[in-house]
């Protein structure tokens, strides 16, 4: 039996995961069958080109019509389109897989948090992390259950990227509060805050993150729309810049270690660097996802790090693919996930990273704009 998928957005994130449903039965043929079944947006011409192009059998413009219909929802949407779809398909019994930040506000995660548990582990509700699914990262995890760094000090992440460097870049929803909900802090803040809290978030190494410091800015209050001007002016229509373009922030960890964050569309020169670096007692390691098959490692006893090429046959997920040093690359980040959720709807169990991992996550994210908000340290959660 063959699961029908309804996809929501079909721009980067739903090309993005029709690729990697495209390549499940190739590389990973003990995924369960799907079938790219409807694809969901506004604009039905737009839809059946997309549709076209992405492998999907039908398309609709009426994501309710949708979700009662297919075995899994995918809602890849902007921000603002993740709650009301989201909940209804999981009040409906319909496994639902959505893009981070899981919300714009803290309100509406919880809300998609909550209809994610009344609807029972049955029903899996996942957070689009694909991070969590580089080899290198779940190689990574092992490193620090094994307690070779000892205890953890420090964890630093770090997000850059330069797409927004130039003030004439064109807004978009991305630019905007209402839909995003943040800027640089919600879209790839969230990323680092997931990847920390996966790591080191275990009782038995850092713990939960207790309380949080940020400071946000804006650089651009303004930007030009894209085909701006109605013809009775010269086309230079703007929109403002509600959202940060970058952040930084302070974390405390319930053990006592320290966290250091960054996220900027302001680095220019980095196109999507991510680095995690993590300092133990006994060790430290660090990762780049510029050089993502790489896992660098410093042990007791080491002089200096030890640079770990993550592609052999028994380090995660490389089985599936090509032989020992042949890398891997973003795009498979994408089919990994796609396997464990997909997986987990077949077979009726809980995934992870869960909604309550996107909820976890906001939590977070909302303590370091608070801080920026108030001057001060926020709680988690209060």
């Amino acid at each position: 039996m063959s699961l029908d998928v309804g996809v929501l957005g079909y721009r980067f994130m739903g090309k993005a995961h029709a690729n990697a449903m495209a390549r499940l039965p190739m590389f990973f043929p003990d995924a369960p069958e799907i079938e790219r079944s409807v694809l969901v947006g506004r604009d039905e011409d737009s839809l059946r080109e997309a549709a076209d192009q992405l492998g999907f059998d039908s398309v609709s413009t009426d994501w309710e019509a949708v979700i009662d219909n297919v075995d899994a929802f995918y809602n890849l949407g902007p921000n603002h389109v993740h709650p009301e779809p989201s909940i209804a398909a999981l009040e409906s019994g319909t496994p639902v897989f959505c893009e981070k930040p899981l919300a714009p506000t803290l309100e509406d995660a919880e809300r998609m948090a909550e209809a994610a548990a009344d609807a029972g582990e049955s029903v899996p509700a996942g957070t689009a992390f694909n991070y969590r699914f580089v080899p290198a990262i779940q190689y990574a995890k092992g490193v620090l259950e094994s307690g070779e760094l000892g205890e953890i000090r420090h964890v630093r992440g770090s997000y850059l990227q330069d797409w927004l460097v130039d003030p004439e870049a064109a807004w978009s929803w991305r630019n905007d509060a209402e839909m995003a909900g943040a800027g640089a802090l919600g879209d790839l803040g969230s990323h680092t805050v997931d990847l920390v809290r996966f790591l080191v978030g275990d009782d038995d190494l850092a713990g939960d993150i207790e309380r949080a410091s940020g400071h946000l800015q804006t650089f651009v209050d303004e930007r030009p729309v894209e085909g701006g001007g109605d013809g009775d002016d010269d086309g230079n229509e703007t929109r403002p810049v509600t959202v940060d373009d970058a952040y930084a922030a302070h974390l405390e960890f319930e053990n006592g270690a320290m966290g250091t964050l960054e996220a900027t569309r302001y680095a220019t020169g980095h196109k999507n660097d991510h680095t995690i670096e993590i300092h133990g007692s006994k060790g430290s390691l660090r990762f780049s996802l510029e050089r993502l098959n790489e896992l660098e490692v410093l042990r007791e006893g080491d002089r200096g790090y030890e640079t770990i090429l993550v592609t052999d046959e028994d380090d995660p997920y490389v089985d599936h693919w090509w032989p020992p040093g042949h890398v891997l690359g973003w795009e498979h980040t994408f089919v990994h996930e796609n396997y464990e959720f997909l997986s987990a709807v077949a077979e009726g169990r809980e995934f992870s990273p869960s909604f309550a991992d996107g909820l976890a996550a906001q939590r977070v994210l909302t303590a370091i704009q608070e801080s920026d908000e108030r001057g001060e340290w926020v709680t988690i959660g209060q």
